[in-house]
């Protein structure tokens, strides 16, 4: 059994290996538990995007504890808003990898420009998804309009008692 300590974090068989040394020009240096609860992602959803190569946490502690900067917690938010509007992995990490080459120097002209146009494209499926995921909920208010008014009849009517067995 892997032991657990109070944070929820638990060390993996990567604790070993290669982990990288925290970074800790990033800042902050926050366990798994304290993650999940400000990101809303779960501890399994975490391991997984750390096992995919979609976000890694900066470094691991000496007993294996993946430690998540400030930075990398920013990143777990844009993929926690991404996934609503249906990006894929693929794309999550495309996405984020386009804006770290906007926001830096590196890269040629050419990366840029390509880095540019994904975000610009991404812009455009956010606005489309957005548009089906309001029309979703426009449908879900009315069927919610329609239960509390058939909840209220139904609360107001006299119902007729039913009968019970006469004890034997």
């Amino acid at each position: 059994m892997i032991p657990s300590d109070a944070r929820g974090a638990e060390p993996t068989s990567e604790a070993t290996s290669s982990a990288p040394p925290v970074d800790l020009s990033r800042t902050g240096r926050h366990h798994i538990g304290a993650v999940t609860a400000q990101t809303e992602v779960s501890q399994q959803t975490l391991r997984h995007w750390d096992e995919v190569g979609l976000v890694r946490p900066s470094g691991r502690t000496e007993g294996g504890f993946r430690l998540y900067s400030d930075v990398d917690i920013q990143r777990l938010l844009v993929i926690r808003r991404m996934k609503p509007l249906e990006f894929s992995l693929d794309e999550m990490k495309r996405l984020l990898d386009s804006l770290d080459l906007l926001a830096g120097t590196d890269g040629s002209e050419q990366q840029r420009r390509e880095a540019a146009t994904f975000v610009v494209d991404c812009h455009h499926r956010a606005e489309q998804s957005i548009a089906r995921l309001r029309k979703r909920l426009a449908y879900a208010s009315e069927l919610t309009e329609v239960l509390a008014r058939e909840a209220r009849r139904v609360a107001v009517e006299p119902t007729a008692e039913v009968e019970q067995p006469a004890d034997p």
